[in-house]
Parts: structure tokens; C-alpha cells; sequence
């Protein structure tokens, strides 16, 4: 494990597998490197196939610290300060709300060489509910009150869509525990995905190539990539099929050492 400091003070924990063009992997809600082994998996298969990757702990997550009061423009630093690690610039892989945060720090012009993401959060249609306005006030209550199950059980209900039955069967499970711990987080990925709105007009601003990825298991995640694809100057949209929001690291992998391969031939 190394570390390196954030422009706020915060130390941020990372991996790095491999040697080659810079990588950074940028998770989802609940991702963390001690909790997320499927990541884990996918940073050394990718640094496998000849990338310098470099897998951190988003703050208040794993191994990395946390300063309040948090900001979205905070997480950009910490991702600001993992491209300075990786040698000024960097490519860039997010995965579901991580993906949303990645695509944010390309549209405020941070050095993205290449863009890939893997079912962001945007809403495009009517095929779910949108987040209630009050969605990231209602979490920080929760987490105020130290009702960190609820805090998950709510994320999982309101965000997610898994219905209340299966959410209580979750709760036996030892993965609870393990998002219970990260649970003050969800409210930065509230954030982050800004209530689920897709912003087209700063997209154009994306100059990095970017590929945008899906399972087609979702159907508004599968409409919000396609429409994310659109939106976007220079992109690319691919469906894994059959792939599930949590997509298999043997099953992406090809997919992005292929597109990311191509940083070097340009």
C-alpha cells in the first residue's frame, strides 16, 4: 500500500498493479479495496495485460482518511492528486457512481488520456422512479442518528430498487457488516450522481475517447449509458450481455485493456 495527500490534507491509500500507461480504477458506492475483491481482481488482470494501475480507497473508505465538510469538488482532488501519482495524467475506469465521478473530473478538465465507464448512474426515462429530493438529506439524517443499517437498507431500497423482502435477507449476510462500515459514504455518492440527471450540454466538454459500458440487466442504466454515449463528442457505447451491475472482472477486462491499449497506439 502507498499513500499520498490530498490538496485538503486527506491521505488517500492506493495499490498499483502492474507497469505501464497509467490506469486509475475510481469504485463505486460501498468500494473499497479491502471490501472489493472483484476490483481487486480486475486491477491485476488489467495491470496483467500491460497497464500501470492504480486502485485507491475513495475518502472515508478502506485505508484512506476523510475531512469534513465533504464536497464532490473534495473527491476531484483526491482523483486530481492520484493523477499527479501516476505521472500527470492519467486513463481513467469508473464503475457505476465511480463512473459518474470520472466523468465529472473529465469535464472539469483534469489530464484524462482515455475514458471508460461501466453503467453510470443516469435516469433518461421513466423506467424507474427518480431519487426523492430530499434522497442525500435523508441519508445524512440516518447516519447522524448512528442508524447505519438503515442508512444501507434505505440506499439499497431507494437507489438500487431491490425490494424491502430481499433487503432484510441481506442483513444476515457478512457483506452487511462490511457496508454498515462505509455506510457515512453514501451520502458522497448522493453527490456525486446528482440525483441520477444526465448533464448533456457539459459533456460535450469531454474530450477524452471514452467508452461507455453496460450489462443490458438494467434497463434504465442500459437507456442511461446509450444516451451517455450520445451525448458525449467522442464515445462509444458496448453492452456486455448478460452482465450484471456487479460485472465480472474476467468478463470486462478484455474489453478495457483492448480500449485502453489504444491510448498507446495514438
Amino acid at each position: 500500500m502507498s499513500t499520498v495527500r490530498s490538496e485538503d490534507g486527506t491521505t488517500i491509500a492506493y495499490d498499483r498493479h502492474g507497469a505501464g500507461p497509467p490506469l486509475i480504477l475510481v469504485g463505486g458506492a460501498f468500494q473499497h479495496r479491502a471490501f472489493d475483491p472483484s476490483t481487486v481482481r480486475l486491477g491485476e488482470l488489467l495491470g496483467a495485460a500491460g497497464l500501470s494501475v492504480f486502485h485507491y480507497d475513495r475518502r472515508g473508505r478502506g485505508e484512506s482518511g476523510d475531512t469534513a465538510p465533504y464536497a464532490v469538488e473534495r473527491e476531484l482532488e483526491d482523483l486530481d492528486a492520484m493523477i499527479d501519482v501516476a505521472g500527470g495524467s492519467a486513463a481513467l475506469y469508473g464503475s457505476s457512481s465511480g463512473g459518474n465521478l470520472a466523468l465529472e473530473a473529465a469535464m472539469r478538465g483534469l489530464a484524462v488520456t482515455r475514458l471508460a465507464v461501466w453503467e453510470p448512474n443516469y435516469l433518461v426515462d421513466d423506467s424507474r422512479p427518480p431519487l426523492p429530493n430530499d434522497y442525500v438529506a435523508h441519508l445524512d439524517e440516518l447516519i447522524a442518528a448512528g442508524r447505519r443499517g438503515d442508512t444501507v437498507e434505505y440506499f439499497m431500497m431507494t437507489a438500487i430498487g431491490i425490494p424491502p423482502e430481499f433487503v432484510a435477507q441481506m442483513r444476515d449476510t457478512p457483506m452487511w457488516k462490511g457496508m454498515e462500515g462505509v455506510a457515512h459514504t453514501l451520502p458522497y455518492d448522493g453527490q456525486v450522481v446528482a440525483g441520477f440527471a444526465l448533464p448533456a450540454s457539459r459533456l460535450r466538454s469531454v474530450v477524452a475517447p471514452t467508452l461507455v459500458l453496460d450489462g443490458g440487466q438494467t434497463p434504465w442504466m442500459a437507456s442511461g449509458a446509450r444516451a451517455l454515449a450520445d451525448a458525449l463528442p467522442d464515445a462509444q457505447h458496448r453492452t456486455l450481455e448478460g452482465q450484471q451491475h456487479g460485472v465480472e472482472p474476467d468478463a470486462i477486462a478484455p474489453v478495457l485493456a483492448d480500449f485502453f491499449a489504444m491510448n498507446v497506439q495514438e
